[in-house]
């Protein structure tokens, strides 16, 4: 008979750089051998078993071919690589069915991430996951708070349809952060995850029964948004939660005198424990008389300022530093927000306050009553600056070996290449953070992107190209920033030296998700500047919690910070809080804040309510836009005062609240003991190099001396297999202006300073390794490479010793 086949060949994936094996097994057959893609495999390259059927008597024979990945590169035909087997009896011969050989892989970049959404309950909440690109295509699994979905254990939950996941009738459990993982034979990959926050709007409540007529002819009602109250940032109820109205027709006469009455307002900025605030009066419509000068206009407002003293907010009165009260018989305080105090202003000493136009955002509304100056005043902290620090400064001597210097966890680093200064030549080289207070002033909503960073001295010249790591906290995208690197001139003037984009032989920039590398030539004073071109631009902000008791013992400091996503804010942060006592109490979290001029809110949720109660009306702070954009270096602080029932609390839970109207938000878990030594640590940095501020000669680079320049001397030749340079570079992600690196003496020694200076903290020996062995396979093909006298690297026995 015809050779029957018993094992076919099976499609295959070749992982990494494993060859796979294809497999034949045909009966009967006197010879079984593999053609791929046309052509027939060389018999030195088949393995052959033979053995015989016991039933039938008939010769069996089983077949064996490797297939590598650099069979698979090389193949450049219509279709994927393939084989098949051909085997032959004495009748004839049979072919088996065409294996397909594909390299699998798993592209890095989500082709669409989930984004974040607010949904009413009970809406319908859709998040779109559309997987990277890879070979075999990946496989989709959905993440809540990082545990996995099982759509099959919850009917209202669909995440079949094209990779999304559908959740079909929202509850308010089902708020949290959202994630996709993609996986294939060869990797695993997270997007970016997407917070869903399922929110309840308000419904009033009824109003409450009129109260009796006050000494003023007036009585009210009140009511309260609790029918629902609102949740997860839902819309508070619109309207008055108190209404007056005269209870005697108009006839009601207070002794010879007609009641007067305006509504004050108080635009106020703290710094420290003076408050400068700007104070509006508004008549309603009877007549004011400020002092004796003044006449009435009922038209206009007048808006005052002075300075107001809030010494301690729970105990002392409310005192100012001018005359300004003075006309004023008699203040009362009314806190309508975070950020407004309205002061309601009669000639008599007795007052019932009348409601205020206003409504409320936040809090409970049953409380807005007035308050006498002279009892204690509503606990009210608003955003400020927090303090400055000198600059951050490292320094030592380099000489021809070259060393990198740190500022330690700051993310700014220099690297001086080995070579760069002269021999038997030394300098004092110096690196530093400049105080917060840039003199760069970015125009209009260009915005400062990191810490402005010296490097000198200025007259300390190279020979070769040193590398400066400056942090930024861009969301890099080219369609959304133009990225300008400027350096500031003896005279302070600051110049631009080019954008991030441009092609230049003077310098070279590489960006990172959140690091610049910068290629230099010259020392001087640096620093990255931001321009939107759409409103998409996403300014990266870490938010961070600190908490500390205060000097009464029942209450409890929690200060909240919004600080630019680069390890020299946090630092500084981190600083600021180590001198006031304040304990880190959640790992900081990354918001994404969009330049679509929305502001930012940031609130405290979830106060155990018969242990710790908040100062009234403190609970929510709102920032306008332009304070958190155009920030220029200094890290948004809120303090939030709460106070404990009894001194027996000693646990504190609640939530912290930051996002971005209509934009990202963030969670922030406090579950903390407000005792100092029950406190569980959290540690600060990812990456802690205060050890090493410096590092000189061999021990300041990942690769060592030997091996770089044998690297150098293959790739800095050109060859006619394109193994040179440009290789090298674009093994390494170096795709842009190569131009730069072709004006330099070695192109192959700046790219590794480059790759020196992406790894100083992972040291990634083992991805160079790999790039270096598969250029290295392609090389070692070349017949002639006797005749090309290039002495070819070891790079197997390179990566068996760290390289």
């Amino acid at each position: 008979t015809l050779p029957h086949f018993m094992e076919e060949p099976d499609d295959a994936y070749i992982i990494k750089s494993n060859p796979i094996v294809l497999r034949c097994k045909a009966m009967p057959a006197m010879q079984i051998f593999f053609k791929c893609n046309g052509e027939w495999v060389h018999q030195n390259e088949h393995v052959s078993e033979e053995s015989m059927d016991e039933t039938t008597g008939l010769k069996v024979r089983e077949v064996f071919i490797n297939v590598t990945r650099q069979q698979v590169e090389d193949f450049h035909g219509p279709e994927d690589y393939w084989c098949q087997c051909v085997a032959w009896s004495h009748l004839g011969t049979s072919k088996s069915r065409k294996a397909s050989v594909r390299i699998a892989y798993l592209r890095k970049n989500f082709e669409q991430d989930p984004q974040g959404k607010e949904v009413p309950i009970e809406g319908m909440i859709v998040l779109h996951c559309r997987p990277p690109e890879g070979v075999p295509a990946a496989e989709v699994e959905w993440l809540k708070n990082e545990e996995p979905i099982d759509s099959n254990l919850d009917e209202n939950i669909d995440t079949r349809a094209d990779h999304n996941l559908i959740i079909r009738q929202a509850r308010l459990s089902d708020s949290g952060n959202y994630t996709c993982m993609a996986a294939n034979i060869v990797a695993k990959r997270r997007s970016m995850s997407a917070t869903v926050v399922v929110y309840v709007d308000g419904n009033w409540e009824v109003w409450s029964e009129w109260s009796v007529c006050s000494p003023e002819c007036e009585h009210l009602r009140v009511r309260e948004c609790i029918a629902p109250a609102p949740r997860n940032g839902g819309k508070y109820c619109e309207g008055l939660s108190q209404e007056s109205e005269n209870c005697t027709e108009g006839l009601c006469i207070q002794g010879s005198h007609v009641l007067s009455r305006c509504i004050i307002q108080l635009h106020c900025t703290l710094y420290n424990t003076v408050t400068n605030c700007l104070i509006h009066f508004i008549s309603p419509g009877n007549s004011l008389l400020l002092n004796s000068s003044m006449q009435p206009d009922l038209t206009v407002s007048r808006t005052y300022s002075g300075p107001i003293c809030l010494q301690d907010p729970m105990d002392k009165e409310l005192m100012t530093e001018s005359s300004l009260f003075n006309p004023l018989s008699d203040i009362k305080v009314k806190v309508q927000s975070s950020f407004m105090v309205s002061l309601g202003v009669t000639e008599r000493a007795e007052y019932h306050g009348k409601a205020h136009s206003g409504t409320f955002p936040h809090g409970n509304a049953r409380g807005f009553g007035t308050i006498q100056a002279r009892n204690k005043a509503a606990y009210i902290q608003n955003l400020s600056s927090i303090s400055t620090r000198n600059e951050l400064k490292t320094t030592a001597i380099f000489g021809h070996l070259g060393g990198r210097l740190v500022v330690p966890n700051t993310g700014v680093s220099l690297l001086v290449p080995h070579g760069a200064i002269p021999e038997e030549s030394s300098w004092e080289i110096y690196l530093a953070i400049n105080p917060r207070e840039s003199s760069l002033q970015p125009e209009g909503p260009d915005v400062l992107l990191g810490p402005e960073v010296t490097c000198g001295p200025s007259d300390v010249s190279v020979s070769s190209p040193f590398a400066l790591t400056i942090p930024h906290c861009a969301e890099v995208n080219s369609e959304h920033w133009n990225i300008h690197l400027k350096k500031r001139t003896q005279q302070g003037k600051w110049e631009e030296v080019m954008s991030v984009e441009e092609e230049t032989t003077s310098c070279y920039c590489l960006l990172d998700p959140y690091a610049c590398h910068i290629l230099l030539n010259s020392f001087g004073t640096y620093a990255l500047i931001g321009e939107p071109i759409s409103e998409c631009a996403v300014r990266q902000l870490k938010v961070a919690v600190f908490g500390c008791l205060s000097c009464n013992s029942l209450d409890y400091n929690l200060r909240v910070y919004c600080m630019d996503n680069t390890p020299c804010a946090f630092q500084e942060v981190v600083l600021d809080e180590r001198l006031q006592g304040g304990q880190l109490l959640d790992e900081p979290k990354l918001l994404h804040f969009k330049g679509n001029t929305f502001s930012l809110q940031i609130s405290v949720l979830d106060i155990p309510p018969f242990l710790w109660r908040i100062k009234p009306f403190t609970a929510c702070q709102e920032v306008p836009f332009s304070r958190v954009w155009c920030s220029n270096q200094k890290p948004l602080h809120c303090a939030f005062s709460l106070e404990r029932y009894t001194p027996a609390t000693t646990q504190l839970s609640c939530k912290i609240c930051v996002r971005q109207v209509k934009g990202h938000e963030q969670i922030l878990q406090i579950q903390t003991s407000i005792l100092e030594n029950e406190r569980e640590t959290i540690a600060f940095f990812a990456h802690d190099d205060s050890n090493f501020p410096a590092q000189m000669g061999a021990k300041a680079f990942k690769i060592p001396y030997s091996i770089r320049q044998r690297i150098c001397a293959t790739f800095d030749t050109p060859n006619a297999k394109g193994k040179d340079w440009q290789m090298l570079a674009q093994k390494n992600s170096i795709s842009r202006n190569l131009s730069y690196f072709a004006t330099q003496s070695s192109p192959s020694a700046v790219i590794l300073d480059l790759w020196e200076a992406r790894h100083q903290h992972d040291g990634d020996l083992d991805s160079l390794a790999c790039a270096l062995e598969e250029i290295g396979r392609t090389h070692s093909k070349i017949s002639d490479m006797t005749e090309t006298e290039i002495e070819e690297p070891d790079f197997n026995y390179s990566r068996q010793n760290g390289l």
